[in-house]
């Protein structure tokens, strides 16, 4: 029975450790969704800033200048 006892409790313990671990790695990785949601926030904000209003692309404006 004490043997059966270390072995609950040992597993336990690391299954304390490993939720631990998976918890840090959740929030770790929230913060970089966070990160990258600013990210795309700011580069959408540089996009309508240099976008020249509501005139239409010309295709022929695109055209690399070697052409």
């Amino acid at each position: 029975m004490e043997e059966r006892l270390t072995k609950i409790e040992t597993k336990i313990a690391l299954s304390e450790d490993l939720l631990e671990e998976l918890n840090l790695a959740v929030y770790r990785q929230q913060q970089q969704i966070d990160r990258l949601q600013q990210q795309i926030l700011e580069l959408h904000r540089q996009l309508a800033a240099s976008s020249p209003g509501d005139r239409p692309r010309d295709l022929r404006d695109e055209i690399p200048p070697h052409y």
